[in-house]
């Protein structure tokens, strides 16, 4: 981890300064046959874009609880990254009920609808395509989201001591996610380069760290592959060949 972050949106500001172009995060659904790759400075358009809806569109301001009812997804590491960077705090899995927020996908719309806050729904089909329907009382993130600046300038600079994260029941400042990630990072061996691929799930920290904070602390890089969707054996070792993988994650 660089000495200087000290909020995991530092860890996006120290890839793309390390490699903008380099892949960070490559999403695979092995039930649709999708595969997205995103660079660097393709994520951080994403999270730009992304924290501008927050900020500007819906009046998201630091503290506010954001439930955040999404799988593993590249989509999900947009928010989550997202979030930090304008100070929301990402409850994944959180009550809709008590949040100011919710962001769900479309297996999760009913649940999503207790927020008494603003409402985003993401599709999560191949290449982050649009709802062929809108569903009724919440925005499209793939309708919201071009249109938003590709550069994002917090009102508020997020502090490391602020709230950032709860995942599990469990809260997390922003140096504390940095700290945590960063010793998860070296007990797994990770160091700058190394490329992790990931099956598991994100309900957890376990799964949520190996996914894509500690590949990030690391100055690595996560292949995804959505869970329960797992290729068999021998697709899997043909991806890890390919993706040149150095370490699989695992619990």
């Amino acid at each position: 981890m660089n000495p200087t972050e000290a909020t995991p949106a530092d860890l996006l500001r120290s890839a793309l300064a390390a490699d903008p172009g380099r892949p960070l995060v490559t999403y695979y659904d092995d039930s649709t046959g999708e595969r997205v790759e995103l660079s660097a400075a393709t994520l951080a358009n994403w999270v730009a874009k992304t924290a501008n809806l927050l900020q500007d569109e819906l009046g998201a301001e630091p503290g506010a609880r954001l439930a955040l009812l999404l799988p593993a997804h590249w989509q999900t590491a947009a928010w989550l990254l997202a979030c930090a960077a304008t100070g929301v705090v990402a409850e994944i899995g959180g009550d809709p009920a008590a949040a100011d927020l919710a962001v769900a996908g479309p297996d999760r719309l009913a649940e999503a609808r207790a927020c008494p806050g603003d409402r985003v729904a993401l599709s999560l089909r191949p290449l982050g395509a649009r709802f062929p329907q809108p569903p009724e009382g919440f925005l499209d993130y793939a309708v919201a989201v071009p249109g938003q600046g590709d550069h994002f300038e917090p009102y508020e600079e997020p502090g490391p001591d602020d709230p950032a994260l709860v995942v599990a029941g469990a809260g997390f400042t922003g140096r504390e996610l940095l700290e945590r990630a960063g010793a998860d990072a070296r007990r797994r061996g990770l160091g700058p380069g190394s490329r992790v691929l990931s099956g598991l799930a994100w309900d957890g920290w376990a799964g949520l760290s190996a996914g894509l904070y500690a590949p990030l602390a690391a100055g690595g890089s996560v292949v995804l592959c959505r869970p329960g969707a797992e290729p068999d054996p021998a697709v899997l070792e043909r991806r890890v060949a390919d993706e040149r993988i150095t370490h699989v994650a695992d619990a």
